[in-house]
């Protein structure tokens, strides 16, 4: 299925949690320390960046949502030096001061893109004397009636100490509340609409899950037993998988092509998750979405966030890649459709060349339904069906280049002359076919009409046609 990028602008993100600064000093490093057996560098670059829930605010805000920030910061440089790097951020942030904690800072040696080492400043937020509580409640609850959509960020600093507050207010408005946990008692976030860990961070709570049928029973007990709408966990090279109530959960697979640096996915992942959600979009493209982005950003170095123009360009590539799949596949992603209550459209063909007359067909065939599929003929069977001299491009070409069209979801081949069997076992609500047909003429109709749906004959469009296109072709050539 296509993954449609949602209008982010429509959406409001209430941020609350853990802020920190992240800082890199980078440099050269040429020879070891005569004073100990570590590298020396010599730092030419100091950038500062927020981390934290601050991150998550600035993922959110560079996809166009619109995001309010909360949080707790010492009466230090750092605290003002975050302040000044969320200026002019598209952010409404609105600042707690510790009086006695400072800023949470997070200093990475890099050189040559690799990171040294990490010193962190910080004391915890989690004491009752670190900062006013009661002035976090109250401001969070002031900023409730401007939000679709609220993400706690939790690093365990003690900025969320008092979660369960935090949830109970927002559930009470009937808000989505989407947590990135830490900690070992998942408990605390009792109520919250979706939890983000990692695995490493699931089997802290649940124990190993070695394969993928001990994730999904660790995952169903974590649900009822926290009380969770759903859980998503980030799977590193193998990807996310969404948990909730459908009957098979939503395993996506990761979309990385080179990873630089993971500092930060996590907080990209559920920005992107809370904004598509906040913009209306369901749960499921929501994830579908944030893999993508997450593909995107540990791409990059250090914490960074995720470009609406890049997203958009990564969204297009990762559907020319998800949309090809054989037969085995195709049926998967046909039934979670159908559990979801989509109207599955079918057609077929060789699409040799691929022309305009095409383009126009598959549009209106797209219109018909929530989800078309387009089976195409084998080499083999196209040679059976128009002679020796075709196809003119193989079946892996021809698929790809109908998976880069936007009107198309699947693409799936078959070997026999017709795609009747494939069809019947697909059942789609609407069949299409285009030409002079009648319903009971096109292959696979029977099946089609037994189940209850419908055949539906699109005209063709005038003049154009992979064999007269061919033909003028030859004829050109003699000339």
């Amino acid at each position: 299925m296509s993954i449609e990028l949602p209008d982010f602008a429509r959406g409001r993100v209430l941020v609350v949690g853990d802020l920190m600064l992240d800082r890199f000093w980078s440099g050269a490093t040429q020879r070891i320390s005569p004073e100990a057996p570590v590298p020396v560098v010599r730092v030419r670059g100091d950038e500062l960046r927020p981390g934290g829930a601050a991150n998550v605010a600035l993922n959110a805000a560079a996809l166009g949502a619109k995001v309010r920030l909360l949080g707790v910061v010492g009466r230090d440089e750092a605290g003002e030096q975050l302040r000044r790097a969320m200026a002019g951020r598209n952010i409404e942030a609105h600042w707690i001061e510790s009086p006695r904690c400072p800023t949470i800072t997070k200093l990475r040696v890099l050189s040559r893109h690799q990171q040294l080492i990490r010193l962190d400043f910080e004391e915890s937020f989690g004491d009752a004397d670190a900062f006013d509580r009661a002035e976090l409640q109250q401001r969070y609850e002031s900023l409730l009636d401007e939000c679709d959509v609220v993400v706690l960020s939790d690093y365990g600093k003690g900025t969320l100490a008092g979660v369960d507050a935090l949830i109970a207010a927002a559930r009470a408005r009937a808000l989505p509340v989407l947590v990135d946990p830490k900690g070992s008692d998942f408990g605390r976030y009792r109520g919250a609409s979706l939890l983000t860990p990692n695995v490493p961070e699931l089997e802290a709570v649940v124990g190993s899950c070695a394969d993928d049928a001990a994730l999904e029973r660790s995952a169903a007990e974590l649900r009822r037993s926290v009380q969770l709408e759903a859980l998503l966990v980030t799977r590193s090279e193998r990807g996310m998988s969404l948990f909730t109530d459908a009957a098979e959960p939503l395993h996506l697979p990761a979309l990385a092509r080179e990873v630089y640096d993971v500092t930060g996915a996590g907080d990209t992942v559920i920005a992107t998750v809370a904004a598509a959600v906040a913009a209306g979009a369901p749960l499921a493209q929501s994830c579908s979405v944030a893999n993508v982005a997450a593909g995107i950003v540990v791409g990059k170095l250090g914490t960074a966030t995720v470009g609406i123009d890049e997203l958009d360009n990564a969204l297009h590539a990762a559907h020319e890649e998800a949309a090809v799949v054989d037969e085995a596949a195709l049926l998967r992603r046909v039934a979670a459709a159908r559990e979801a209550g989509k109207r599955i459209v079918m057609t077929n063909g060789c699409f040799d060349i691929l022309h305009v007359g095409h383009v126009r067909y598959l549009e209106a065939a797209r219109r018909l339904g929530d989800m078309l599929i387009v089976a195409v003929n084998d080499d083999a069977s196209v040679r059976r069906l128009k002679g020796e001299s075709r196809p003119v491009n193989p079946c892996e070409d021809r698929m790809r280049v109908l998976a880069g069209l936007r009107s198309v979801d699947l693409v799936v081949p078959f070997a026999e002359d017709t795609p009747a069997r494939l069809i019947g076992r697909v059942r789609p609500q609407v069949l299409v076919k285009g030409g002079d047909y009648r319903p009971e003429q096109v292959a696979g109709g029977d099946a089609v009409l037994a189940a209850g749906g419908e055949v539906v004959i699109l005209d063709f469009h005038q003049g154009y046609s992979t064999t007269s296109m061919l033909a003028r072709a030859q004829e050109r050539a003699r000339d």
